[in-house]
């Protein structure tokens, strides 16, 4: 730990990292969850807006309709976003993608404020989908350039910290949210613009950091310019073994351009990484941190909870998520990424099924219901110290740089689409297994663990070159007479 400070201040990289978090994955965790404090002042807006407009009072199903697309227009816009991460990283670069996408915020920002003056829920929809294309954006370009900028032997803290931003965006979103602070009729326009004040931020300091190390290097081939990059981030040194390593990685790649979406899905070399990063990241987007986001308010007005402040037990919930993200990245680059993803994932199956048993008899006792929100603070402590903090990190590893714009867009789409299909099908899930649903959410934690321990291998430590290795040599067993090439660790 104290070496790992010691080198963050050596250099500028400590506040390098706050301003990229500031402006990236803060941002996208603040929108998760500032829009659910207003909903009640928007929905009575859209009412009065309707009625103001057309002389007459909307229908129930007219106003669920248009907060639905309120609500599901920001994933759209991620989703838009995400897909343009390769272009836009190709065209400018880690930094300059991320201050020009900055300039976005001012305009959904200023449209935000203007829609209650306006009398126009439409304007929302647009604020939110620009919102939603600035995320998509963000996400992807926050790990790429924390990634392309961090040592390897310190790479998986520093990439992890793409997901305590992102937790400590949702916290911050809860606070915001109270009634003390922003939480309240007349403020909900200046409240769901409040991410924008940190591109603000981003876009003022980001132009006195360097560009990415590694993209110097090996997509520009300016060496002196990657060396110069290293000292101002990580302090005085000569850096010849990082400097070294993407010359190989260069050298290897043997000038290829950026890979696209579709040429990435096409080649089978990295036929294993694409299939690991889908399987993880699905089973972190329907792992149930959904489902106990909706339970939770139910489950603490059951155990006795005063309605007036349950908000306050679930921003202890928010808290518990950054506090495990903090623990895993003192674990990280110990334990390695593997470990730490089976277990939590394992872990997570046994709470979620335990979960089910503990819904379904919570009329037999009264200290079942508080037993209910222990799993609760254990699912959402294991979510945050496993899959939630390894992923970023492991994302940027497995692919070596001609093949990790690609890589991205197509995490992107896996991310933004599936909280679009999770939007959808999600209610209807509740509605017809209620409880059981859990079991469903179990099973999908049990089978990611799994995948991980038999399949997966270690990154901790190693290059890109060296990982992209690992994954051409795994094979399924029976599909080679050379079985000494099977996983050691077979079914």
């Amino acid at each position: 730990m104290d070496n790992l400070l010691r080198q963050l201040v050596r250099g500028k990289a400590l506040l390098f990292i706050v301003v990229l978090g500031l402006g990236g994955c803060f941002q996208v965790g603040c929108h998760n969850t500032l829009i659910s404090s207003p909903s009640p002042f928007i929905k009575s807006f859209i009412n009065s807006s309707w009625a103001q407009r057309y002389g007459e009072a909307p229908g129930e199903n007219t106003v669920t309709f248009i907060w639905s697309a309120i609500v599901s227009v920001f994933a759209l816009g991620g989703l838009l976003g995400s897909i343009s991460v390769r272009w836009v990283t190709n065209l400018l670069g880690r930094k300059r993608a991320m201050i020009w996408n900055n300039a976005i915020s001012f305009v959904a920002l200023g449209t935000m404020i203007a829609s209650r003056f306006a009398n126009s829920f439409e304007m929302i929809m647009l604020s939110r989908f620009l919102f939603g294309f600035i995320s998509g954006i963000n996400t992807s370009i926050h790990c790429l350039y924390l990634g392309d900028s961090s040592p390897k032997k310190i790479r998986g803290m520093v990439s992890l910290t793409v997901a305590l931003f992102s937790s400590s965006g949702k916290l911050f979103g809860q606070f915001m949210g109270l009634s003390e602070i922003l939480g309240r009729e007349a403020w909900w326009n200046i409240l769901l613009g409040i991410p924008a004040f940190f591109s603000i931020i981003q876009m003022v300091t980001l132009p006195f950091f360097p560009e990415a190390p590694r993209y110097l290097l090996i997509e520009k081939g300016n060496t002196e310019e990657c060396k110069k990059a290293l000292q101002f981030l990580w302090g005085p040194g000569d850096y010849k073994l990082e400097i070294e390593e993407m010359l190989l990685e260069q050298a290897a790649l043997r000038g290829e351009r950026s890979k696209t979406l579709l040429e990435l899905l096409r080649d089978r070399n990295v036929r294993w990484q694409l299939l690991s990063l889908f399987i993880i990241q699905e089973a972190i987007q329907f792992c149930g941190i959904s489902a106990l986001s909706l339970y939770s308010f139910s489950i603490f007005q059951e155990a006795g909870i005063h309605v007036d402040e349950i908000r306050y037990v679930t921003m202890g919930v928010g808290l518990s998520e950054v506090l495990t993200n903090i623990t895993c990245g003192l674990l990280i680059d110990r334990v390695g990424r593997r470990v730490l993803l089976w277990v939590g994932f394992g872990i997570m199956a046994v709470i979620m099924a335990l979960m089910t048993l503990t819904l379904e008899l919570k009329d037999y006792s009264f200290w079942i219901p508080y037993s209910t929100i222990a799993l609760i603070f254990l699912f959402v402590i294991f979510y945050g110290a496993g899959p939630a903090g390894v992923f970023p990190p492991l994302s940027h590893e497995i692919f070596v740089q001609s093949y990790r714009s690609a890589a991205f867009v197509f995490i992107g789409i896996l991310m933004w689409g599936g909280f679009t299909v999770l939007g959808f099908i999600f209610p209807f899930l509740m509605v017809t297994l209620k409880s059981f649903s859990f079991v469903l959410f179990s099973g999908v934690c049990l089978a990611a663990s799994l995948y991980v321990f038999f399949i997966l291998p270690e990154t901790k430590g190693k290059t890109p070159l060296e990982i992209s290795e690992e994954f051409r040599n795994i094979t399924v067993c029976g599909s080679s007479t050379d079985m000494d090439l099977c996983l050691e660790t077979k079914l």
